[in-house]
């Protein structure tokens, strides 16, 4: 391998890196909104319980992407499903961005 191409594949590793470094919080912010959903829908039996729930939950684990009013509550076979879709923006560069659409539910 040549000194060029090693500093090639270094920037395509480099690149790769900060790229997971910024997509990671994401990751883990959706993984905080599917448990908080999850145990929503597990600990109450009206609309409002559900949502007062995941507001407490959202409190505790420190996330702001979905609140309890964007969340689609259903009844599917005598089971509360709560469903939530967003999207996250991650800045690259310049004007580039990394848009990544989130959607999950209790189920």
């Amino acid at each position: 391998m040549t000194l060029i191409g090693l500093l090639f594949v270094g920037a395509v590793v480099a690149v790769l890196v900060v790229l997971a470094a910024k997509i990671f919080p994401t990751v883990t912010e959706y993984w905080a909104i599917q448990k908080a959903a999850t145990r929503a829908a597990q600990s109450g039996t009206t609309v409002t319980e559900i949502r007062n729930a995941f507001e407490r939950a959202k409190t505790a684990d420190y996330f702001e992407a979905v609140s309890g009013k964007d969340l689609d509550i259903t009844k599917v076979d005598d089971k509360i499903v709560v469903s939530f879709a967003y999207d996250k923006e991650i800045h690259l560069v310049g004007p580039a961005y990394l848009v990544i659409k989130y959607r999950g539910s209790s189920q």
